[in-house]
């Protein structure tokens, strides 16, 4: 069965528990869905604290929108990595956490890391319409590059999505996964340009030089893919401007790999998971 077939049969069980993940997710909490500005924006909070005030990170100035306010230059790539690590951690845990469900009713198991996603996606949605008030409030004009924003998002969801489909179908086999994927995270943000720029590593590199045969510090740093995904925001929502061809190109081989990929793993494990669990 195919990734679009799934989807058809699937949808109004996948608009359902999207509902349900969206109505849960702040049940009885006194700010509900503002949680979800919250988290992000006191995180930027305490970087822009310690990277722009104490460690005096600077990135450049927005090229041509001419902006230069950090804590906007940091959300632009931090809502992004937030949403990212919501999709993996939520998808990972949705078998396990539908323990009773799944050995209960026979539906398409995919649904639950999907709605998973669908759910973060609108919450991401939000997050971004008040940083696109911001930007245009400190004079930026990201309202053209919105189209091509809401293709990246798209991007971003199926990589993350990809990801979560595989990790959730080790989770069900292997429990100590999620505290794995923790630890990893922790390194992977920090491997990522969201609280520094590009170009820091590319000057520590250049001083550094060749660590083996022709290949420096920065050519191992590109091939994280969030890189290019941090980027790719940051060109279109602070910058105002296109992306590489080469980052585009980057981002859509692999959201749409990592994608099929999981899709694959998922869809041969998937009888054998109520067992499983």
């Amino acid at each position: 069965m195919s990734v679009i077939t799934d989807l058809r049969n699937s949808r109004e069980l996948l608009l359902n528990l999207t509902r349900r993940e969206l109505k849960g997710k702040y049940k009885r909490t006194t700010l509900g869905q503002l949680w979800s500005l919250a988290n992000p924006l006191a995180a930027m909070a305490i970087y822009t604290v310690v990277f722009a005030f104490i460690m005096r990170v600077e990135p450049d100035r927005g090229d041509p929108s001419g902006l230069d306010i950090f804590a906007l230059w940091l959300l632009c790539a931090l809502l992004p990595w937030t949403f990212f690590t919501n999709v993996v951690n939520g998808g990972m845990s949705s078998l396990v956490g539908n323990e009773n469900l799944i050995k209960k009713v026979h539906f398409p198991r995919i649904a639950l890391v999907l709605s998973t996603s669908l759910s973060y996606l609108v919450s991401w949605g939000i997050e971004m319409i008040v940083l696109l008030v911001a930007l245009l409030i400190a004079g930026g004009n990201p309202l053209p590059w919105l189209p091509v924003a809401a293709f990246f998002m798209v991007l971003l969801a199926l990589f993350a999505t990809g990801i979560a489909m595989m990790l959730a179908i080790a989770n069900v086999y292997f429990r100590d996964t999620q505290h794995f994927v923790g630890i990893i995270f922790q390194a992977w943000f920090y491997l990522t340009p969201v609280v520094y720029p590009v170009s820091l590593v590319a000057g520590e590199s250049a001083k550094i030089g060749p660590i083996f045969g022709s290949v420096e510090i920065l050519d191992l740093y590109l091939l994280n893919p969030m890189t290019d995904f941090a980027e790719a925001f940051r060109n279109l929502l602070y910058d105002n401007r296109w992306p590489d061809l080469s980052t585009t190109a980057v981002c859509v081989a692999w959201s749409v790999g990592v994608f099929l990929l999981g899709y694959q793993v998922f869809k041969r494990h998937e009888k054998g998971l109520a067992e499983a669990l």
